[in-house]
């Protein structure tokens, strides 16, 4: 994720009263096309209102609890923050686990360094899984599931220069398509190197296929995960089918009937969780969180804006009434 995903909106930025303020006091250069992955630092929380009568005591009380020290990544930055707040805004009612880029990074190296795993045999040495992967999501992009599983990287991204860049596996090498440089070849040992130093992080499938559907874990998401996840299922399902193999596991996945759910960033409320902590109603925020605990789903997420008016639902509302896709497809039953 970068730091800024819309103007003034994602990681290096907070909302305070309603306002607007720049966590790591960065200037708009800084964060355009940086991700939370960025460096060299150092980072540090600076919390800087866009405007000066924002926040008063709740930003300063905000201030007083988040560490003062200096990180070499945003995500560092972050990380030790939440585990200082959490606490704080819940006690000890809740557990905390926090999973980034660069944790599901050292779990991936985990795979591959052991000869006989699963992934180092199938995603690195398997001659043909890779490439029906990638085949898979090439065919999804062009038919009418296109737009909800694009095929950003091929397995992994590259950072460089505190930047995210695509890559493509073309004949055995990751290439980086904008200057036909090599960042590596497609072996465990370059992959773990590139693992360890950070310059090579696991893309959203590939963290999807160690966290969740090898390991039949339940994903929870946001209001495009009904579509992508089921997409990547099917994707995987297909390319092991092509490739001959793992016929138990291409089972396992077909048969699974809880394989995810959505959720998080549709559920709605009349008062914002960090609101109520940075303006010292603590217990108004556990009654917050009892009194979501004690309604339905349907009803948590009120007037479901998260679909309704996003235009990617709209569009793929328009496919269903005209029949480009229906409920009997082969995509959908992983769903």
């Amino acid at each position: 994720m970068n730091l800024v995903e819309k103007p003034r909106k994602g990681p290096g930025w907070i909302t305070v009263d309603g306002k607007p303020v720049n966590v790591f006091g960065l200037s708009r250069s800084r964060m355009i096309g940086y991700s939370l992955l960025a460096g060299p630092g150092p980072y540090r929380f600076e919390l800087l209102p866009t405007e000066p009568s924002t926040g008063g005591d709740a930003l300063t009380l905000l201030r007083s609890l988040l560490p003062k020290t200096q990180f070499e990544r945003p995500a560092h930055a972050i990380k030790a923050a939440n585990l200082i707040l959490w606490p704080k805004m819940f006690g000890g009612r809740f557990a905390f686990l926090q999973i980034d880029d660069e944790d599901v990074a050292d779990l991936v190296a985990n795979h591959l360094s052991e000869e006989n795993s699963w992934l180092r045999m199938r995603l690195l040495e398997d001659p043909k899984f890779a490439s029906n992967i990638l085949a898979g999501l090439d065919g999804l992009a062009s038919g009418p599931w296109s737009g909800w599983l694009a095929r950003g990287t091929d397995f992994f991204w590259f950072y460089e220069n505190g930047k995210r860049r695509p890559l493509r596996l073309i004949a055995g090498e990751l290439i980086d398509p904008a200057t036909g440089m090599k960042v590596a070849c497609f072996t465990a040992p370059d992959i773990l190197e590139r693992l360890a130093n950070r310059s090579l992080v696991p893309n959203l499938l590939l963290m999807f296929l160690v966290l969740s559907i090898l390991p039949g874990v339940r994903a929870l998401g946001g209001s495009y995960q009904p579509i992508y996840y089921p997409l990547m299922r099917y994707v995987v399902c297909r390319a092991l089918k092509a490739a001959g193999v793992d016929e138990d596991l291409r089972q396992a996945l077909a048969n699974e009937d809880i394989p995810g759910a959505w959720g998080h960033r549709v559920i709605e409320c009349d008062d914002d969780p960090l609101e109520l902590f940075l303006n010292g109603r603590n217990r108004g925020l556990i009654g917050l969180i009892d009194r979501l605990g004690d309604i339905s789903f349907a009803e948590a997420c009120g007037t479901m804006r998260g679909f309704v008016t996003d235009p990617s639902w709209h569009e793929l509302h328009s496919r269903l009434r005209n029949g480009l896709i229906a409920p009997t497809d082969e995509e959908w039953a992983f769903s």
